[in-house]
């Protein structure tokens, strides 16, 4: 009798797209976030997230997790993808949970699936050498009890990143030659380091950055819920049960539970716990756009440095971002004088006048907003 080759699992990919962005205010708001927004040419971050992936996951395998706020943006700019594919979170409880109720709903589709978990907002350039490794990611996560995350070799002693520390690199499963891609046993998690440390990290040459995306079956998956997080198990479950009977029904079970989940990472829930867990050196630029100071780095500079998206004219002013995203009809000259190591956005509403090196605390202004009933409005 002639063998038959084993099927190859289904892909899918999950992609999370329901973050706030609230470093790029005032241009991210509550129903238009970072992801959403056209920053890098005339595809928003989410879009080119689905783009990268395309030619691996058919679009019928690809979900988005996002809120209800979000949700019609998000159908606006991927028109193609099916309704029942986007994931609407009640509230938002970090992304262990979003990871579950993603896992939940690929298996009950496809219980040997193998997913991949990323995150909406990555700047990622060459697509090609992104899409080679991703695909040897998710040949060797479908052929074993392995988590795989992808780690970023390091560029700069950067102290807004999370490490991976490597251990020995591991040889390619049977049956296979070769992966172009080295993988190494995952030895531990760092968290964000102090500047002298990061630097320590960059001289060994044994971290990487932990850029956030895990490719896993959903066996293996649920196993290690089950080990690590028995409550989210149980919820995955759950969710899992309600999932094969129908968006309808996920929807009434998720509006009833998920806000009594707890709020926890899929980093601290699941990855730094897990023993299994094997790390694709992915040499590929990569950033994650943490703030206005990582947009300028994609960014052409005049001769002082400066990044400028704007009608500006300036004197002595060297190394700043300005950004005019105000209507056509509003936008007027950006004149600076002495200005150094700035960021100026312009929105029609508002502007942002910040310290390049404070940048990150934009986020706390925004929670300042928050507060007051006078500028809740600018959220």
């Amino acid at each position: 009798m002639k063998k038959t080759a084993a099927r190859s699992p289904d892909r899918f990919a999950v992609i999370l797209a329901g973050g706030r962005g609230e470093r790029f205010w005032p241009l991210s708001r509550e129903h238009r976030p970072k992801q959403l927004l056209k920053l890098l040419g005339p595809r928003s971050l989410l879009q080119q997230t689905v783009d990268r992936v395309r030619p691996l996951v058919p679009l019928k395998n690809l979900l988005v997790i996002t809120t209800a706020a979000q949700a019609p943006a998000v159908r606006r700019q991927l028109p193609g993808l099916p309704r029942e594919n986007l994931l609407l979170e009640p509230v938002g409880r970090d992304t262990a949970p979003a990871v579950t109720l993603g896992a939940a709903v690929v298996g009950a589709r496809s219980p040997t699936a193998v997913m991949a978990v990323l995150p909406a907002d990555h700047v990622i350039p060459d697509e090609k050498k992104f899409r080679q490794v991703l695909a040897e990611a998710f040949d060797l996560a479908g052929r074993g009890q392995v988590i795989v995350t992808l780690g970023i070799p390091p560029t700069e002693p950067a102290t807004g990143y999370g490490y991976i520390e490597l251990g020995p690199r591991l040889p390619p499963p049977h049956g296979v030659k070769a992966y172009r891609t080295p993988f190494h046993r995952a030895l531990r998690f760092k968290e964000k380091p102090d500047l002298d440390t990061a630097r320590e990290y960059l001289a060994s040459g044994r971290y990487r950055w932990n850029a956030g995306m895990f490719l896993w079956s959903f066996v293996t998956l649920t196993h290690g819920l089950e080990t690590h997080q028995p409550e989210l198990h149980a919820a995955c479950r759950r969710w899992f049960a309600a999932a094969t009977q129908g968006p309808a029904a996920l929807t009434r079970v998720l509006t009833r539970e998920y806000p009594e989940i707890n709020r926890i990472s899929i980093d601290y829930a699941l990855l730094e716990k897990a023993h299994n867990v094997v790390c694709a050196d992915a040499d590929f630029a990569w950033d994650d756009l943490g703030a206005w100071p990582a947009l300028a780095r994609h960014l052409k500079t005049d001769a002082d440095g400066n990044a400028v998206v704007a009608d500006c004219v300036s004197v002595d002013a060297a190394r700043n971002l300005i950004y005019d995203a105000r209507s056509k009809s509003r936008r007027t000259p950006v004149a600076l004088v002495g200005l150094r190591e700035a960021v100026v956005v312009l929105t029609d509403d508002a502007v942002l006048v910040a310290d390049l090196h404070r940048a990150q605390e934009v986020r706390d202004l925004v929670r300042r907003l928050a507060r007051s009933d006078r500028y809740r409005k600018l959220l």
